[in-house]
């Protein structure tokens, strides 16, 4: 056996078949196999199957570009609900500040009016304080005096004063 792979690694004989060498054998068995490919239709089978997947990629395509347009307006659609929400908290927050304020000019003025109201209260109560004082000073003031001045005549005249007195009452009627 040495000696045979000597030979054919010498490269002597080449072997062939009908005058055909192995490489002519092999394209022609190459042109028969696709030969059988074609016959069978398996190009048509396999572009059919492209086709379909083509069409099924095209499908998946158009249905991504469906989604995204889809998104893109759920989004848009969103972003104007959160500028509209963020509009409408800075309405409402303004309103509550202004409201807030007028509630406390209200308060500030109804506290200076209650303020006021309870001070003139307080002020008529004093003066009417003052003018009850005042009645029952001069009340008992009238009261000493009268007791004083009886005390005084009852001490100071007698029947003969009284007489001298009634007399000249008597007298300035009489004249007048």
């Amino acid at each position: 056996m040495a000696n045979l792979t000597l030979i054919f690694a010498e490269g002597a004989v080449e072997p062939t078949a009908f005058g055909l060498n192995a490489t002519v054998w092999v394209s022609i068995a190459m042109l028969v196999f696709l030969g059988i490919l074609v016959w069978k239709g398996v190009p048509g089978a396999i572009a059919a199957m492209l086709d379909k997947r083509i069409a099924e990629i095209s499908k998946q395509l158009d249905e991504a570009e469906r989604l995204r347009l889809d998104a893109e307006s759920l989004k848009a659609e969103y972003e104007a609900k959160l500028a509209g929400a963020v509009k409408e908290a800075a309405d409402m927050r303004a309103r509550a500040e202004s409201e807030a304020e007028t509630l406390v000019a209200k308060a500030k003025a109804d506290a200076t009016a209650l303020i006021g109201r309870r001070k003139q209260m307080a002020e008529d109560r004093i003066a009417a304080a003052e003018a009850t004082a005042l009645t029952e000073v001069r009340a008992a003031t009238a009261k000493a005096a009268t007791a004083a001045a009886a005390a005084l005549i009852a001490e100071k005249h007698d029947a003969s004063a009284d007489k001298a007195l009634v007399d000249q009452a008597i007298a300035g009627v009489a004249k007048g």
